[in-house]
């Protein structure tokens, strides 16, 4: 006999109906279902990709990444800038090359650096190659 789920309409004492979704026979009494051993899994709707709060939480991960990876460079950037900028005559720095100098003379783009005070050697380098104003007694 196959079992049929039939949404049936069964009375209550006190007069009213309720729908029901219990299997019930044609003669519209309740059966015990039990599962088929070999019948396959009912298998869950599959989720919906990106659903409604995914695209909140992606366009969170965006921002975050644009602060992390290009806001921070930039600042340091800036503040590099500026510190090239604010050099002047008799300035200890160091360049990103690791050589340690003191500024002679700075025309336009280009610094000149005395690197050595016994020989009085001097070299030129571009603004950009300068990685750090050292203080007075940081040698």
């Amino acid at each position: 006999m196959n079992n049929i789920w039939i949404l049936a309409q069964t009375a209550e004492q006190e007069g009213t109906s309720r729908v029901t979704s219990e299997p019930v026979t044609s003669e519209g009494e309740a059966i015990t279902v039990v599962p088929d051993s070999n019948a396959p899994a009912a298998k869950a709707p599959p989720a919906r990709p990106f659903g409604g709060g995914t695209w909140v939480w992606l366009v969170l991960m965006l921002v975050f990444m644009y602060f992390i990876l290009f806001r921070g460079p930039r600042r340091k950037q800036q503040q590099l800038k500026q510190m090239v900028e604010s050099l002047k005559k008799n300035d200890r720095v160091r360049t990103i090359g690791g050589i340690l100098g003191t500024v002679v003379d700075i025309k336009g783009d280009e610094i000149t650096l005395k690197v050595d005070e016994s020989n009085n050697t001097k070299i030129k380098v571009a603004s950009s190659a300068i990685g750090k104003k050292l203080s007075k007694d940081e040698n």
